[in-house]
């Protein structure tokens, strides 16, 4: 069998976990240089982790395993520029705050956080008060107030998550952590105590590139996942959530959701970017995600392109944008980015306990590597 060579970035995380494509996933299309939604210019992560306590649950007190993610479309630099977005809304049993105004008006400004469930307020509220702190002359010209984009999903099976302990300071210092480049997956930020698949979830990335009339795009994809059964899990195809044994004899309510937040340099219009949001949902349905009852699946894509169209508030306004003989590849790298950022959530991540003892066990490496060679999916990578 021949051996793949890949690039270090895409065999593992900054942290040295192994990715999807590190353990010998075979999956489509062509990643950025990081494989990261970070590989669209300007956007930058970074994250707060709260990991602390051990035992019993005593609210207030802990365990405590949750954290913080903040996305920023133009880096902390240009914190407060906005960006032309698009919203969907595939199962609605979850919270992404800001998204009446991005149906209105098709954008958004500042950064996007996501967290737990309990938490999402206090995160939008804390981006309000750090951007007008943050403002400097030029900015906001259209209207002085925010309505940010604050995300969340459940984390109470691991996290006292009635116990708030994320405080305005942990949202300040996900702010400070932002960064471009390579940005670890896993138990990290918000997604520090999410589940998946029945398996330890959390935070995950992946991008392609896209080319198209002799110019190169990029599509980035992050996701933030707690969601799906274990027997439902599809790994590039492969049917492992049926070949694993269950490990746990009571399976957890059907409580899980995922975030999936889209970016893309190409020049794409609001329209644009609403169905480019909806294709992220074919992303989870390659992975077996059926959007449960109780699921909220909520994707946010936005464009860092026409940013001086987006900041311009009065007269005549020129943007640039792609005609519709481009979308479908657009629509293909978002999918493909989307599964990979899921998978990366589940493979670059270890088993952890939390409140009560609680334990969400990591996905098996080495017994999903046998199992995608008995279906012939296997590659040798190095």
């Amino acid at each position: 069998m021949a051996v793949v060579t890949l690039p270090e970035a895409h065999r593992r995380t900054p942290a040295g976990r192994t990715r999807a494509r590190g353990a010998g996933v075979p999956l489509s299309g062509t990643p950025g240089p990081w494989n990261a939604i970070t590989d669209v210019a300007g956007v930058e992560v970074g994250y707060r982790t709260l990991i602390r306590g051990h035992g019993p649950l005593v609210v207030g007190e802990g365990p405590v395993r949750t954290g913080v993610t903040a996305i920023f479309p133009h880096g902390r630099a240009r914190a407060n520029a906005g960006a032309y977005a698009g919203f969907f809304n595939m199962s609605g049993n979850g919270e992404m705050t800001g998204m009446a105004l991005v149906d209105e008006r098709g954008r958004f400004d500042g950064p996007i956080t996501i967290t737990n469930t309990h938490s999402c307020g206090l995160t939008r509220d804390v981006t309000a008060r750090w951007l007008f702190e943050n403002l400097k002359p030029g900015d906001k010209a259209d209207q002085p107030f925010w309505m940010p984009v604050a995300a969340e999903t459940y984390d109470g099976s691991l996290n006292d998550i009635n116990g708030h302990h994320v405080k305005p300071e942990d949202v300040v210092a996900a702010f400070d952590d932002a960064r471009s480049g390579p940005i670890e997956e896993g138990s990290v930020g918000g997604g520090t105590g999410m589940r998946c698949f029945e398996f330890k979830g959390g935070s995950g990335t992946s991008s392609r590139v896209v080319d198209h009339a002799g110019e190169r795009f990029t599509v980035g994809a992050f996701v933030q996942s707690n969601f799906g059964r274990r027997r439902l899990l599809r790994v590039a195809g492969v049917p492992v959530g049926e070949e694993i044994p269950l490990v746990d004899t009571s399976p957890p309510p059907d409580y899980g959701s995922i975030i999936g937040i889209v970016a893309t340099d190409a020049p794409l219009m609001p329209h644009h970017l609403r169905r480019v949001a909806r294709r992220s949902a074919y992303g989870i349905s390659a992975c077996g995600g059926i959007a449960g009852n109780e699921s909220g699946d909520l994707f946010l894509a936005f464009s860092t392109a026409n940013s001086e169209a987006v900041e311009t508030h009065e007269g005549m306004i020129t943007a640039r944008y792609l005609g519709e003989g481009a979308m479908s590849a657009i629509y293909e790298a978002t999918i493909q980015a989307t599964e990979e950022a899921i998978l990366n959530s589940i493979f670059a991540n270890e088993t952890m306990t939390g409140r009560d003892g609680f334990t969400s066990r990591a996905l098996p490496i080495p017994e999903t590597q046998s199992i995608m060679r008995k279906y012939n999916r296997f590659i040798e990578v190095s």
